[in-house]
Parts: C-alpha cells; sequence; structure tokens
C-alpha cells in the first residue's frame, strides 16, 4: 500500500518562511518575474507534496529542494553591487553574482544545484515506483535523464517569462546555454548519488 504522509514539520515552516519573506519582497519590489515565479513555486511545492504522500521522499531529499527553493527565491530578489554582477540591467541581484570572472555565476551554481536535488528525487520516486531487482547503471542514468528533462522544462518556464513579462533578469542565448550546462552537470551528479545510494530510503520500503 502506497505510503501517505505530509512535509516534515522543520521543512514545511523552513519552506513557509522564506516564500513568505521573498513573495513579499518580490510585491514590495514590484518585481513581476519573481511574482510571477511565486505562482510557479506554489505550483511546485504543491506537485511535490503530491508525489512525496505516494512515495514517502528521504528528509535528503525533501530538505535539498526546500533549500533549492531558497536560492531561487533569493537570487531573484536579493540586491547587490554592481561592481561584483555580472548583468545587462540597471540593477543588480543575487543571480548576477560573480565575484571573479574565473568563477560560474550564482545563476549557474543555483541550477546544477537545483537539478542535481531533482534528480536525487527522482531516483527515490522512480524507485518506489518500479520497485528494481538492483540499482545499476541503466536506472541511474535513467534518472539523470529525468534531471535534465525537468532542467529543460524550466528553461520553457523562463521563455515564456520573457514572452509575457516586459522586464526580466533571465538572459539570453548565451544564459539559456549555460543555464542548459549547469542543469545537465547537476543532473549527472544526482545521477552518480543515485547510484551511490543505491536509490535511497525507498529501497527497503514494501509497496
Amino acid at each position: 500500500m502506497a505510503q501517505r504522509t505530509g512535509f516534515p514539520k522543520g521543512v514545511a515552516a523552513f519552506a513557509g518562511i522564506y516564500l513568505l519573506g521573498f513573495g513579499g519582497t518580490a510585491v514590495v519590489q514590484r518585481n513581476g518575474e519573481f511574482i510571477f515565479y511565486l505562482g510557479v513555486m506554489r505550483v511546485l511545492v504543491g506537485m511535490v507534496y503530491g508525489v512525496h504522500r505516494r512515495v514517502g521522499f528521504s528528509g535528503l531529499v525533501l530538505w535539498l529542494l526546500a533549500v533549492w527553493g531558497l536560492l531561487h527565491m533569493a537570487g531573484g530578489t536579493v540586491p547587490i553591487p554592481m561592481s561584483v554582477a555580472e548583468t545587462e540591467n540597471e540593477t543588480a541581484v543575487l543571480y548576477s553574482l560573480r565575484p571573479w570572472a574565473w568563477l560560474p555565476r550564482y545563476d549557474q551554481v543555483t541550477h546544477a544545484f537545483g537539478f542535481f536535488s531533482a534528480t536525487v528525487a527522482c531516483g527515490e520516486a522512480l524507485l518506489a515506483a518500479t520497485r528494481p531487482g538492483r540499482v545499476g547503471v541503466g536506472f541511474a542514468c535513467a534518472c539523470g535523464l529525468m534531471g535534465v528533462g525537468f532542467g529543460a522544462l524550466n528553461e520553457v518556464v523562463e521563455f515564456i517569462a520573457v514572452l509575457t513579462l516586459p522586464d526580466t533578469n533571465v538572459g539570453g542565448y548565451v544564459n539559456t546555454g549555460w543555464d542548459l550546462v549547469s542543469n545537465t552537470v547537476g543532473a549527472s551528479l544526482g545521477a552518480l548519488v543515485v547510484a551511490a545510494r543505491g536509490g535511497g530510503p525507498a529501497a527497503g520500503r514494501a509497496p
């Protein structure tokens, strides 16, 4: 019988606080892009909750996803000095942070971390759904490809924001390319973790 459970109180409180805080900041700043993303976040939280009730994500996965949400919401609302920003806009936010030219931008690190987290979550969900005899290279690669697919879907959401909002901090074609590279790096690392964990705690649960 499928496991049904709610979010741990700590995770729920953590996510609720930053969503309220950064959501309110976006409204005060009249930041249309992140008001849009706040709506997207609410949909994603609902989707994660629905899957979690079916498969029972581990605490590790739930905290990874919660921290990813924090990094994302902070990235679009926290202002930084132009001296450490790489942006074409008149204002700079954390997503534009690149203190040194040889470092990746905050945006790219967040993408890599986010789709690393998504891939580990896919590993637990797929394991609960399929109950394979063992978790091998093929299973881990499938989870990595799922993570890459979610990364591509993220770029579609960003494209919708560009088409529908008058001013965004999404960036152009080169930025999209680096986003996809970062998503792939994160998903690949996530696939390695899936293989190393044997899928995660769901491996020991009864279907």
